[in-house]
């Protein structure tokens, strides 16, 4: 059920963003116990002067391969949301070539009443989830 919006600088294949969204996706389902076809990702390209990550002076470089992912979620814990940022980047590093310092999470909580998954009803209000 997390929403989560990722975003790129253009110029990776099909295949190469799709492997991106695959790994964030095993590790939402890891860390936050949801289940595999609760899957809401929507990815942006930007030019690379219009996604502007800079480093918040811990004196690092970002490359062309960055990533942000910005996350709308019910509220999760510390620990949930420390096993996800590792296990992305992690997984990012391993199988897309990712370097750890060129990812970055903002996570914004929100409550069940702000979210349908359809039919306009709130499903984890109505008990249907």
């Amino acid at each position: 059920m997390p929403l989560l919006n990722i975003h790129i600088v253009k110029g990776r294949s099909a295949e190469a963003v799709a492997e991106l969204q695959q790994v964030i996706h095993e590790a939402m389902v890891e860390s936050f116990q949801v289940p595999v076809r609760d899957r809401y990702q929507i990815v942006t390209e930007h030019a690379p002067s219009h996604l502007v990550m800079e480093d918040t002076g811990l004196g690092f470089e970002r490359s062309e391969q960055r990533v942000l992912i910005h996350m709308t979620t019910r509220p999760r814990s510390q620990d949930m949301k420390q096993a996800f940022y590792r296990l992305v980047t992690t997984g990012l590093a391993e199988r897309c070539d990712v370097a750890p310092q060129d990812v970055m999470f903002s996570v914004i909580e929100n409550s069940d009443a702000d979210w349908s998954f359809g039919f306009g009803k709130a499903q984890f209000l109505t008990g249907d989830l």
